[in-house]
């Protein structure tokens, strides 16, 4: 099966991992040759760390890297089975491209967004097909996490959705069907998971280590703050606004002061560098 993906941004690149570990056909587009050609790369390092950890054969190494296509042309999608969208968490920017995949792809072809808030049905609003649309969350890192969000919009077909569900079992992931909802399953729960944190932090009750720590010794992975960091303190944001918003400016739902001035320094995490850990 030929795999289209939008944005070779971090989760694309995940998404694009887990495609070939299973056996098929990636094609990756994104409006920067130069965010490609480091996407490809990234996928390389990951193919062949699968293989150090005999997930991958030598010889299945090299037909994967011969699976993986990318370019800036909307045309390279023509061939695609499944488009799946993951960029940006900005629903105009979304309308346009899904515009632009339709226009090249089949007309069997499905679509799916990435989108962790963002209305299904307000995503699928500029499709002349929208019964072909719906959400395919995966959670980063997307080669790794197992759960995935098959989101069903009030158009998607129901075969849309049933395809969707095997495919991500096809990639070895947990699907679950979630409802075209606010934040869906996971964020609509996790959003106090991060910020309670840093209402705790801004009113001085604790310190940003500090908190990572507990949350830590109560048996998560990772602390709110670490994995802000690692999913993206702007693109963490993006959602929570999102959502915020969605819900009708819900006070619960707000976004933090304290987020949004890690944002606006550039403080967004690992991809810059720089974020909440090593910068209290």
């Amino acid at each position: 099966m030929t795999i289209g993906i939008c944005g070779a941004g971090t989760m694309g690149r995940g998404i694009a991992v887990a495609a070939l570990l299973a056996g098929n056909t990636v094609v990756l587009f994104d409006i920067s040759a130069d965010a490609c050609s480091a996407a490809e790369k990234y996928i390389a390092a990951q193919l062949e760390k699968a293989v150090e950890k005999k997930k991958l054969s030598a010889e299945e190494l090299e037909k994967a890297k011969t699976r993986i296509s990318s370019g800036t042309s909307f045309g390279i999608l023509a061939p695609c089975h499944l488009v799946i969208e993951a960029i940006a968490e900005i629903a105009e920017i979304k309308h346009r491209l899904f515009a632009e995949i339709e226009k090249v792809v089949a007309t069997d072809a499905i679509i799916a967004t990435n989108t962790s808030s963002i209305s299904i049905a307000s995503l699928a609003s500029p499709l002349q097909h929208p019964e072909r649309f719906c959400g395919l969350h995966f959670f980063n890192p997307a080669h790794i996490m197992k759960l995935v969000e098959v989101v069903k919009g009030p158009k998607s077909a129901a075969q849309v959705i049933t395809f969707c569900v095997d495919f991500a079992k096809h990639l070895g992931k947990t699907p679950v069907v979630a409802k075209d909802v606010p934040g869906f399953i996971v964020n609509r729960v996790a959003r106090n998971f991060y910020n309670e944190p840093q209402r705790i932090v801004m009113e001085g009750a604790a310190q940003i280590p500090q908190v990572d720590r507990l949350i830590r010794a109560l048996g998560f992975k990772m602390g709110p703050f670490e994995l802000m960091d690692l999913i993206g303190v702007d693109v963490n944001l993006d959602v929570t606004k999102s959502q915020w918003e969605q819900f009708f400016y819900e006070p619960r739902f707000a976004p933090s002061m304290l987020q949004q001035s890690y944002v606006d320094a550039g403080l967004h995490g690992k991809k810059t560098g720089g974020g909440f850990t090593g910068n209290e």
